[in-house]
């Protein structure tokens, strides 16, 4: 697709932010990018701040909503689109005002389903179907600005937070390619979030969400093992060693919840309801390995 003659202001800071910047320059002209400022304690790049130097694009910073209103009331770009990936920081209504056809939201779930920080992970948690991408107008309020388009993915068994990310950035940076320069030529009214009654919403996860309680079902254990598998990570204890838990299978077995035993040459857990072979775990200071590799060197301690 040859690049628009319009050009938009981007907004983001994480790394879903990065790398959908760099697939949108090949669609759009990136007048400017707005991300947050790279903290003083922090060591290596900011991946967006990164992208910006290496494409030369002019790099405006803020860090909080505050911040953001300072910034655009001196008037620092012409654009009249923004589109916002992974920000971080709440745009406040001066702002979104500034962009006279508003500031479109790629937000990962299929809106009103999973409003919120992260629609990912709690598409995993919950066993969700599909999940996809909406392009949305964004307002004062969480995730509730008017649609574009939307457009699903199926969640497959096995997928991580990680692999489904990926496949939503894909989807997104095509959505954003077709959609946006017809947005900007007038061919598409947006229209409200259908059954609003029936939004749910995602949080920001804490390290507290990845100590594994075992009184929960297996099922629901083997999911956040896919969810936290980047962050806060699926932890607990092994004959007294802390271990984070990569990959389980849930199969039909009862026992007291978090006993471990082996048997047929695989660790076992049991849970509340059934139990999870762990297939791949990893101990501190350690590499990861497989349930095998893990008993061969400390299967005595389960003994």
């Amino acid at each position: 697709m040859q690049k628009t003659s319009k050009t938009i202001v981007f907004f983001g800071s994480g790394p879903v932010a990065a790398t959908s910047l760099e697939l949108l320059t090949k669609h759009l002209n990136i007048e400017a990018v707005v991300t947050k400022p790279k903290p003083a304690y922090h060591r290596g790049d900011f991946p967006v701040i990164a992208l910006a130097e290496r494409l030369s694009l002019q790099t405006l910073y803020a860090s909080n909503k505050q911040e953001l209103t300072d910034l655009f009331a001196t008037k620092p770009v012409t654009s009249r689109l923004g589109i916002v990936i992974d920000f971080g920081v709440i745009i406040p209504r001066e702002v979104i005002d500034y962009c006279p056809l508003g500031i479109i939201n790629s937000h990962f779930s299929l809106l009103p389903k999973w409003r919120g920080a992260d629609p990912i992970s709690f598409a995993i948690l919950e066993g969700d179907a599909k999940t996809g991408v909406s392009l949305m107008l964004i307002d004062e309020n969480l995730d509730t600005g008017k649609l574009i388009v939307q457009k699903s993915l199926i969640i497959e068994p096995d997928e991580t937070t990680p692999t489904l990310t990926d496949k939503l950035i894909s989807l997104s940076d095509e959505l954003l390619a077709t959609y946006v320069p017809r947005y900007i030529s007038g061919d598409i009214t947006p229209r409200v979030q259908p059954h609003p009654s029936r939004a749910t919403y995602s949080r920001k996860l804490t390290k507290d969400d990845g100590v594994i309680d075992w009184h929960k079902p297996a099922v629901r254990i083997e999911r956040e093992i896919r969810a936290f598998i980047e962050w806060p990570k699926s932890h607990t204890q092994i004959a007294g060693k802390e271990v984070i838990i990569t990959q389980a299978r849930v199969i039909d077995a009862t026992g007291k919840p978090g006993q471990f035993t082996i048997s047929d040459r695989q660790v076992t857990v049991y849970t509340g309801k059934q139990a999870l072979v762990i297939a791949r775990l990893k101990l501190a200071g350690k590499n990861e390995m497989s349930g095998d590799s893990f008993i061969a060197g400390y299967g005595q301690l389960l003994h």
